[in-house]
């Protein structure tokens, strides 16, 4: 079998100014991983993908890049990053950098020339739309940030086009330039010996005619318009340009392309030789509304996993990837609320509900992105200021709760349970006031808990963390890589699939919810095989408890 180092990989996602501070100033740092390394690799993992760390203003947490070729110094320096690389490969650890295509920060230098004028030979690096005749926005397009896509530039009275802040103009793929100057950076950092890239926000590379407008909307007002800026055509050939010239300097550079909307056929489309090598697609989460309160703002609202539609699009994203191409599989990242919080169950069965989810899906055929600290049960960050979230959107949600009459400690924990920003509290170390994150304040804060901390869960045995080592364990075997995947007959409720690669065979079946669910069929006919993950929950009952978890091989 002719395999890709990356097809068997175990991906550890680390939030830089979250995850170890070994110079005490509050933020996490690249000392801080260095000295992290051990943990790491002892967890169970091969492969860390780190957010952005380059020189930015940070108006979206270092997405905003203004020097693609240095550190910022909040992290440490050039020295620090080699380092860095030079310990993780002496442990058998892989690095991929986050690289950003789509944009850069407004205080970048090739936007500080091109907004000198239109004959500056960097102003097309950028995308730029005269007004219309009105003098309104060049179209009616709504940035994901909110408001319009468009800024004007008042020395110019042209507008530059920015589908996030409005210090975060996108570039213009379509001029060679911007190709050359990116696989430029690109070749810089693998000659430092980086083992590949995530490509965020990939698919908006490209952008349709200006002078189209989002039908059926009033005049005067936005919408977001993806038909315009995802995923068009071109994406692919200028994608297939730029991973082609890589692939010439190291062919067994990973790429994992965000591609946040993509479906199954469309994320199978974007994995080939001179495209990425997998995709992270935000298609396969559901939830549903569990109470409505007409005091809670929209987006707000309690939820809970929809146990019966996630496993349907699980399943759909393990028959439509052809057998050579591996989904991504993961429960949170840092634009999303922690998996216990969200999907879970944190107060009741933290540690069973951790331990199931991880269970039903990291099994499953593909490549799994684990979020730190997800391996210790981390919760959603417990917050007690508001202007702790960068969201302006926070910040009028926490006064409209406030002015139903919800306190401000509840109106908080509503808002963080739907906050991006609540998965990037900082890594629980131990249980002293920082957490072991830090002898000095975080710059977002931090839960001390008592039990879920690595200090406390490296002694028992039972913890979350013992957990998370032989279940990545059991991953690396070839039966959970490469095996063939055939979902069971269960419940709405329940993950049942069987795993079969040559002469192995095995069983998973996972309760994801609180509730009891009817026991599958396929527990009947167990007797002659051996249980290797068990919740500990018999199957004599009538039926499967709350969260159960059972892994059995033959």
């Amino acid at each position: 079998m002719n395999q890709n180092w990356w097809e068997k990989a175990i991906v550890y996602q680390i939030y830089p100014k979250s995850f170890k501070d070994a110079n005490n100033d509050g933020i996490g740092d690249l000392k801080g991983m260095i000295e992290s390394l051990d943990y790491i690799k002892a967890l169970g993992v091969d492969t860390l993908w780190l957010n952005p760390i380059f020189i930015s203003p940070q108006v979206d947490n270092g997405y905003d890049i203004s020097n693609y070729y240095a550190i910022d110094e909040i992290f440490g320096d050039l020295n620090d990053v080699e380092k860095l690389i030079e310990e993780a490969h002496k442990r058998e650890l892989k690095i991929i950098f986050d690289l950003v295509l789509n944009h850069t920060s407004s205080e970048h230098p090739w936007f500080q020339e091109a907004i000198k004028g239109p004959q500056n030979i960097y102003r097309d690096y950028y995308l730029w739309a005269d007004a219309k005749l009105d003098g309104s926005y060049p179209n009616n397009w709504e940035s994901f940030f909110g408001g319009s896509v468009w800024e004007k530039d008042h020395k110019s009275e042209q507008y530059y086009f920015h589908l996030f802040d409005k210090k975060m103009p996108d570039l213009n793929w379509k001029n060679p330039e911007v190709k050359k100057s990116m696989v430029d950076i690109a070749k810089f950092w693998l000659a430092k010996g980086i083992d590949g890239f995530r490509l965020d926000a990939f698919i908006h590379m490209v952008k349709d005619d200006f002078s189209l407008d989002v039908q059926g909307v009033p005049d005067g007002e936005i919408a977001l318009a993806e038909e315009y800026y995802a995923n068009l055509p071109e994406v692919k050939r200028f994608l297939s340009e730029f991973i082609s010239e890589i692939r010439e300097i190291n062919p067994n550079c990973f790429i994992l392309g965000e591609a946040a909307s993509a479906t199954p056929s469309l994320a199978d489309s974007y994995i080939r030789e001179d495209l990425c090598s997998a995709i992270i697609s935000f298609d396969h989460f559901e939830e549903k509304i569990t109470s409505k309160d007409v005091k809670i703002p929209k987006g707000l609202e309690s939820k809970t996993i929809d146990a019966k539609r996630m496993k349907e699009n699980l399943i759909d994203w393990q028959e439509t990837l052809t057998v050579e191409k591996y989904p991504t599989l993961y429960w949170n990242n840092h634009d999303m609320p922690r998996m216990v919080s969200r999907f879970g169950n944190d107060k009741e069965y933290r540690d069973k509900s951790a331990k199931a989810l991880a269970t039903g899906m990291y099994l499953l055929r593909g490549i799994p992105v684990i979020l730190y600290g997800e391996e210790l049960g981390m919760k959603n960050l417990e917050i007690d200021n508001i202007h702790t979230f960068q969201s302006p959107k926070a910040v009028d949600q926490h006064i409209q709760l406030l002015e139903n009459g919800f306190s401000k400690e509840d109106s908080l924990a509503i808002i963080a349970s739907a906050n991006k920003e609540a998965s990037r509290g900082v890594m629980q170390w131990d249980n002293t006031s920082h957490a072991g994150f830090s002898t000095q304040a975080s710059w977002i804060g931090e839960n001390v808990e008592e039990t879920y901390n690595v200090e406390f869960e490296m002694k028992d045995e039972n913890s979350v963390l013992h957990f998370y080592q032989r279940l990545l364990s059991l991953k690396k075997e070839d039966l959970f890589s490469f095996g063939a995947v055939t979902f069971l007959e269960s419940d709405d409720n329940v993950l049942a699939y069987k795993r079969l690669f040559e002469e192995e065979e095995a069983i998973v079946i996972c309760n994801l919810t609180e509730n009891f669910a009817e026991i599958p069929d396929c527990t009947k006919e167990l007797d002659q095989w051996h249980l290797v993950i068990d919740s500990g929950d018999s199957l004599d009952n009538e039926e499967l408890a709350p969260y159960t978890y059972k892994v059995y091989r033959r």
